[in-house]
């Protein structure tokens, strides 16, 4: 928006794909902390709602997720790149959530906060390269 007064789409499905990831982030960070959110009387959602309840909107955040970062490429006018990163990046996510649905514990949940902050990196660095070659390539 700075650049050019407008707010375009691809800035718009970006922001979408942070906004939906936060919560699938950070409640599976929740869930490992569960006790210490409770004991300190923070409203995180493992304590409000329970931890099925958290399990299970991590797992429909995800697929939502996923389905605003494939929309990304042919949207925001990026290639094949972006694409199959959304692609894979997000089926792990996916499988990660459902997983953790499937079968609640601590490791489960450490190991979808962990590749969540994989699967932003890795994404955004996609992107980026994919922007970069619509530009500097053939």
């Amino acid at each position: 928006m700075a650049a050019t007064g407008r707010l375009e789409l691809p800035a718009v499905l970006m922001a979408g794909i942070v906004f939906l990831w936060t919560p699938p982030h950070f409640w599976a960070l929740s869930l490992f902390r569960r006790d210490d959110y409770l004991r300190a009387d923070l409203p995180m959602l493992p304590v409000t709602h329970g931890e099925p309840a958290t399990r299970k909107q991590i797992l429909v955040y995800s697929i939502v997720l996923v389905l605003v970062s494939l929309a990304v490429a042919p949207l925001a006018g990026l290639g094949i790149v972006t694409w199959v990163a959304a692609l894979a990046l997000g089926g792990w996510f996916v499988l990660e959530a459902w997983r953790l649905e499937r079968g609640p514990s601590v490791p489960r949940a450490m190991s979808l906060f962990r590749f969540s902050i994989l699967y932003l990196f890795v994404l955004f660095l996609a992107m980026t390269l994919d922007a970069w070659w619509h530009v500097h390539g053939s």
